[in-house]
């Protein structure tokens, strides 16, 4: 798993980075992908410290995504308000590790992956 959320940050780093000189005035059609991944990031962080990963490494995560878009306050507000929600989604359904929060946690890896791949293709230079 440490591996999968190092290629995730990668991607995430490389997608935000390419995009960060686009216009900031109209919302880029890759926005969404990147409100969904910060979302998948507060999921992430909830579950697998739930399931013992004890640390930050998402949140951490998530502050670098921030750092590299430099968004404005009202962009950073959303980014953040995806994270929490993703971060709330599990957090009022699950108070011990089980089997679906395990599956939940892979099935979050494979679309965050999926996410920072698919960004960074499109719409990097």
């Amino acid at each position: 798993m440490r591996r999968a959320s190092t290629i995730l940050f990668a991607l995430t780093l490389a997608a935000s980075g390419l995009l960060a000189s686009q216009a900031r005035a109209v919302e880029a059609p890759f926005e969404p992908g990147l409100m969904r991944l910060a979302e998948v990031m507060g999921s992430l962080h909830f579950l697998r410290n739930l399931c013992g990963e004890k640390g930050t490494q998402w949140r951490e995560q998530m502050e670098k995504l921030l750092q590299s878009e430099n968004p404005t306050p009202e962009r950073r507000a959303r980014f953040i308000a995806s994270f929490n929600r993703g971060y709330r989604s599990f957090e009022g359904t699950y108070t011990a590790c089980t089997a679906s929060a395990t599956e939940a946690i892979s099935r979050y890896m494979k679309e965050g992956e999926t996410l920072s791949r698919d960004i960074a293709s499109r719409y990097g230079n």
